[in-house]
């Protein structure tokens, strides 16, 4: 049957274009009749607040993400909103240092955070008869922290260890960390979530509560809430909790540098005995969701589905399967960012090729993407496989919450999140052409090689992560 499949191309066309149709109508069901509309409304201080109803289980997840993250960190201060991110589980004159997440466990509950160089946030997952007892927990933390100079010093020991054992001690998050530093030569987007070391030693307690008292705020943060619960019974407890908070100051403005204009491929070349296999990766500055022209993002979202996905991309059989110059091969798309977002490649080498060999073997797939475009069954395909994700990414409420708090922390809106697979429908061979052509080229794009010791191993074709570490110690 596969054979036939495969020498019978109007009957695979056939199927994928099935395959897209039974997505679609499985999205319509999910936003039709599975779960009521998603719900929206802000609170008199400025909480934006949005509700996602799903009674399938009794359970709920609560977000809120501030809109502020390492991208906002003033200069000479790197690593002070991850810092923060750590801090905020100490306690307040209501909940007693170090016990916020030990409350939540003894409610049944689980809770972590996150820092991107965007957005912070904070989630629990409970019961949903517990959503009063977090909601309350959460809205005293956002005003009341209270920190002493043993909760600081402390805390800047466990992330300092952190930075060592994540960064310092893998060459892969060494390279990645010097390859973002050459691609963003004066926008933060080029300084590690984490921080730099010499700087990260340097935060204190004032440095944490004036960050602190500049951006948590109600008017700059979004709560989520999903599961099963109803929009008004969400709005009376967040009027009763978070809408007691006072309003302080104003929204961040989100005022960054800009990036100048570049004018060539930088190579970034890092030689360590703790490697494993020759590796080189590529990262294009690319427009992201938030910062896109229209169209561009979904676009840039299917060309990298069909260029880097799994071992169905393009790069993976070119240089794996067809060239064996690689022993694995892939690539991303960050699409989440504020201000731009980041389009990569990664090989690992086979053992009979070189650095020079894998760099040519990535320039041929580019400019193949570029030059020859895509297929209409490519399209097809990954256009399939990006709806199926989303109708998946709805049958979870803790992936919906996220899904709605990362779009619109970054300034989008509710629509923007519920009419992505109909734009999605919407992008041709033409237009992934188009933004190939626009966005991967050399003077955007920084080449990273990693020469290694055979003994050893890397970490280093590993997407990257979106975000550093968590608040829990």
């Amino acid at each position: 049957m596969l054979d036939q499949l495969a020498a019978t191309p109007d009957l695979r066309t056939g199927l994928i274009v099935a395959g897209l149709t039974l997505a679609s109508m499985a999205v319509a069901a999910v936003t039709a009749e599975a779960a009521p509309p998603v719900r929206q409304f802000t609170l008199a201080n400025g909480l934006q607040v949005v509700v996602i109803p799903d009674h399938r289980a009794p359970v709920v997840t609560q977000m809120v993400w501030y809109k502020v993250g390492a991208g906002d960190e003033p200069p000479g201060a790197s690593g002070i909103a991850h810092f923060l991110e750590h801090l905020m589980f100490k306690g307040t004159d209501k909940i007693p240092t170090g016990t916020f997440s030990k409350i939540i466990a003894k409610n049944g509950g689980e809770d972590n955070a996150f820092t991107n160089h965007d957005v912070t946030a904070y989630f629990q997952r409970v019961a949903k008869d517990r959503l009063a007892t977090v909601m309350e927990m959460e809205a005293d933390r956002m005003v009341n922290l209270r920190l002493t100079e043993e909760d600081v010093t402390t805390e800047r020991n466990v992330i300092l260890e952190e930075r060592r054992s994540r960064v310092d001690n893998d060459p892969g998050s060494i390279l990645q960390e010097q390859m973002m530093a050459a691609l963003y030569r004066n926008h933060p987007y080029g300084i590690p979530i984490i921080g730099w070391e010499h700087e990260i030693e340097a935060l204190d307690r004032k440095d944490a509560l004036t960050f602190y008292r500049r951006f948590y705020a109600p008017q700059n943060a979004i709560l989520i809430v999903a599961g099963d619960v109803e929009p008004d019974e969400v709005k009376t407890l967040a009027e009763n909790t978070f809408g007691k908070i006072a309003r302080t100051g104003e929204a961040n403005p989100r005022v960054r540098p800009k990036e100048p204009e570049h004018d060539g491929l930088i190579k970034v070349t890092l030689e360590d005995p703790r490697a494993g296999r020759t590796t080189v990766q590529r990262y294009y500055i690319v427009p992201s969701y938030a910062s896109a022209e229209p169209g561009e993002a979904e676009a840039l979202d299917l060309l990298a589905r069909i260029a880097a996905h799994g071992t169905v991309g393009r790069i993976y059989k070119r240089l794996v399967v067809e060239q064996k110059a690689a022993a694995s091969a892939g690539g991303w798309y960050t699409d989440s960012g504020l201000d731009s977002g980041r389009f990569g490649f990664y090989a690992i080498a086979g053992e009979a090729h070189s650095a020079e060999d894998i760099e040519a073997a990535i320039d041929g797939v580019v400019e193949e993407l570029r030059s020859g475009g895509v297929t209409q069954a490519e399209l097809d395909r990954a256009r399939a496989a990006q709806i199926a994700d989303f109708v998946y990414t709805s049958d979870s409420i803790s992936r919906m919450a996220r899904q709605y708090g990362w779009r619109l922390a970054a300034g989008m809106t509710v629509a923007d999140v519920e009419q992505w697979p109909d734009r999605l429908k919407k992008v041709t061979v033409e237009d992934i052409q188009a933004v190939a052509r626009k966005y991967l080229i050399n003077e955007t794009a920084v080449t990273g090689i990693l020469t290694p010791e055979p003994e050893y191993t890397s970490s280093i074709g590993e997407k990257p992560a979106a975000a550093a570490g968590n608040g829990k110690s």
